[in-house]
């Protein structure tokens, strides 16, 4: 009998769901990378589970012909942990925004990472709520005007590659929604990733926050805006490949390549470090004082949750045994109460 897997494609993954996003918007081209990337894996498909929360993100798992879950707001970790948990031969995938994912889900996305759940998580950021028509979001600039801060927010927002490394997750990295071949070479990367994989995609939304990336996405710009992170290759950026990253002292900053400084300056890039450090220095790089780094800043082993649970369990029944769900009722301390309603 014949154990190959059949060969699926793009089509495999697509749902009978009329895609309803609004025209333009970045949601699409995401859809298209995860239908592109999800049959190279060699799975079949009724092993995915797609989870999402609230948001235009969220409405991912009926456009995908897999399991799904469309869970309530900012609660879709919760459920892919249980889920994970029960079912470790699954393979879990969590679509959310950055409204979802950093606001009210805070809590949840924070110690998903920080247990390295065998999740893959895609956090569409756009840097606005856009299902319920345009206000600030926690990843939304300082100065940020919409219909809930019309005088513009006061807000500092959250780096998500910052608070993810923070929270001590084991694979991060970025990508943009138009750079479609990097986009599918990060998603590859994540679904191979043992533990969990947080991937931050710049996502735009044209309806209310159009042209949001466009300071490093634009042609005439983007290789001037944007350093592509390649592992063990120096960080060297710029149309004529003439500027580069260096560490001084504790501190990144910006050369100029071809005078005083030359590509051994240049800090060659390690994402494997156990030490998150570096990675969070990278992070941290914004405009316009820095380029905008895309690519892997951090994948690292480390024990994954759903293993150790189980492990816990198989321990546990080779020292006990079975056991029975009635065995547990009525184990440890017990009472029962009497027709007098005493407690005998």
């Amino acid at each position: 009998m014949s154990t190959e897997l059949p060969v699926l494609t793009k089509k495999d993954f697509q749902s009978d769901q009329e895609v309803r996003w609004c025209p333009g918007c970045g949601d699409y081209a995401i859809l298209k990378s995860v239908q592109m990337v999800l049959p190279e894996l060699g799975i079949p498909k009724e092993k995915f589970v797609v989870v999402s929360g609230i948001g235009c993100s969220s409405r991912f798992p009926y456009y995908m012909d897999t399991f799904g879950f469309h869970t309530i707001h900012g609660r879709a970790p919760a459920i892919a942990t249980g889920l994970k948990a029960a079912r470790p031969e699954l393979e879990v995938w969590i679509a959310t925004g950055d409204g979802d994912a950093m606001s009210i889900g805070g809590n949840h996305l924070i110690h998903i990472l920080r247990r390295n759940v065998g999740v893959k998580i895609l956090m569409f950021n756009n840097r606005i709520y856009g299902l319920t028509k345009g206000q600030y979001s926690p990843t939304s600039e300082v100065g940020k005007r919409t219909k809930s801060t019309p005088f513009g927010s006061l807000d500092n927002p959250f780096n998500p590659l910052s608070l993810a490394i923070g929270a001590g997750a084991t694979f991060v990295a970025r990508s943009v929604d138009i750079f479609q071949k990097h986009l599918q070479e990060t998603m590859l990367r994540a679904a191979r990733h043992e533990g969990t994989a947080f991937v931050e995609i710049y996502q735009n939304c044209n309806i209310f926050n159009d042209k949001a990336f466009t300071y490093m996405t634009d042609k005439g710009v983007r290789d001037d805006q944007s350093v592509s992170l390649e592992h063990g290759q120096p960080l060297i950026f710029g149309k004529e490949s003439n500027r580069g990253i260096r560490l001084n002292g504790t501190e990144l900053e910006v050369i100029e390549l071809g005078g005083e400084h030359s590509e051994k300056d240049c800090l060659v890039w390690d994402e494997t470090l156990d030490n998150s450090g570096m990675a969070f220095l990278l992070a941290q790089m914004t405009p316009p004082d820095f380029p905008t780094p895309i690519g892997i800043l951090r994948d690292v082993k480390k024990p994954v949750y759903e293993d150790q649970i189980l492990a816990q369990i198989q321990h546990e029944i080779a020292a006990k045994g079975e056991g029975t769900l009635e065995d547990l009722i009525y184990s440890g301390e017990i009472w029962k109460v009497g027709e007098d309603g005493r407690v005998q």
